[in-house]
């Protein structure tokens, strides 16, 4: 019940706490309680699925799962697309969404308003052999409510022709841009448009510099601390450099890909996902040219933010007990392998990224899982929408020198507060 209680204040604050939101809640804690043995058919929700990764283990699960077979439904290729369905759906008690692919972001905001199974007691998955910072993204006020499915963490890409070996510490990418010029390219570049990237990159100046956005609460701001400022102000440091090239203000993954692809930057922060891109594509001109490391911190590895996705049972889903059997089909480390293989999506379980064999055939892994293991999740709070905003308006603001630091972190400061009012 206390957790009930936690997710009414959360929503009452979030959404007006209207008697129709009271009960919201009330039927959701009644609902947290029922189907729990229930099996049979399941509908599956997810995004676009691009590199058919989702079709071949729904139809390896159908063929071993007679009468609880696996209906795919999917959404769009656009995260806002795919929240809004999501809300919709969930909104109005639908059960008809059995298990849902929720970005780590929306976790906060989906269990406060009482929309996700607790994956406790009966529902309970092993979490043992996952990567930790995947569990984290997944839980929310100390229970976990949706199963980790894949992971992403950032990494920094680097010209080999160029360096002997990369940057330790950020110090020393910045003393490197030196080599940049004398090649006559760009240093450095992230994603500093305005957009979800820009939260993700100024997350990651912030946690490297010890600092942190929210408090552990999710609750109270912590902008304008030292160490917050502190990361905020080396990405304004580098743009005012050049060591940021100006253009990067319009970056978002694509433009910065395209870029060090093209052998215009030293280097790049980037997903995984533009490993494979970049490396034997004649039309790469970096091909066989760079390799990956971790974002560079303080004194070592930096902190990246988390990204990835978790696959969440619907709180209303009339057949619980088959949902959480495929969230455990997905967890397999076969499965977890597939992800990896066809899909060039990061693993959640540990021991995929110790596999002599996929190391060979995907080298760039055991970097990833450092920078997953480093990584920090962006803030954990229903209220997220509203924080995102204030990052990427502030620290745009900042980074082009219409704000000052102290000023842009006051700004995020007050904006994450009258949220949360």
């Amino acid at each position: 019940m206390k957790r009930v209680a936690a997710a009414a204040v959360a929503v009452g604050v979030l959404f007006a706490a209207t008697s129709c939101a009271d009960q919201g809640i009330e039927a959701a804690a009644q609902a947290e309680k029922q189907n729990l043995d229930g099996r049979g058919p399941i509908t599956y929700v997810q995004g676009k699925d691009n590199s058919n990764v989702v079709r071949p283990l729904i139809d390896e699960w159908n063929a071993t799962h007679p009468g609880e077979e696996v209906t795919f439904k999917e959404q769009s290729d656009q995260a806002d697309q795919q929240h809004e369905d999501l809300v919709q759906h969930f909104q109005s008690r639908d059960p008809g969404y059995d298990v849902a692919v929720v970005d780590v972001v929306w976790t906060a905001e989906f269990a406060a308003r009482g929309w996700l199974q607790p994956l406790e007691g009966p529902m309970a998955i092993d979490t043992s052999g996952l990567l930790p910072a995947t569990v984290a993204g997944a839980t929310y006020g100390g229970v976990l409510y949706a199963a980790p499915q894949t992971s992403d963490g950032a990494l920094l890409y680097y010209r080999t022709d160029l360096l002997d070996h990369p940057p330790a510490t950020w110090d020393e990418l910045i003393g490197a841009c030196g080599t940049a010029r004398q090649a006559g390219i760009g240093c450095y570049a992230g994603q500093y448009a305005k957009y979800e990237g820009l939260t993700v990159n100024a997350s990651e100046a912030i946690n490297t510099a010890g600092g942190s956005i929210l408090g552990p609460d999710g609750v109270t701001p912590t902008m304008t601390t030292p160490e917050a400022k502190a990361g905020l102000q080396s990405l304004v440091d580098a743009y005012r450099s050049g060591a940021i090239p100006r253009e990067s203000v319009t970056f978002q993954e694509e433009q910065a890909r395209q870029a060090f692809q093209s052998g215009d930057l030293l280097f790049m922060r980037n997903w995984p996902y533009a490993y494979s891109l970049m490396n034997g594509q004649g039309s790469s001109a970096v091909s066989g040219k760079f390799a990956v490391a971790p974002l560079p911190g303080k004194n070592g590895p930096g902190h990246s933010t988390l990204g990835g996705h978790s696959a969440a049972i619907n709180v209303y889903s009339e057949h619980k007990a088959t949902a959480s059997d495929f969230l455990k089909f997905f967890l397999e480390k076969k499965s977890q392998a597939f992800f990896l293989s066809q899909g060039s999506l990061a693993p959640v379980r540990a021991d995929v990224y110790d596999d002599p064999e996929l190391i060979e055939q995907y080298p760039y892994i055991p970097t990833l899982k450092t920078s997953i293991e480093n990584a920090v999740t962006r803030p954990v709070t229903p209220f997220y929408p509203a924080v995102t905003r204030a990052v990427q308006n502030n620290a745009y603001a900042a980074i082009k020198g219409e704000k000052t630091v102290d000023q842009a972190a006051a700004d995020i400061q007050s904006a994450i507060a009258a949220a949360g009012s």
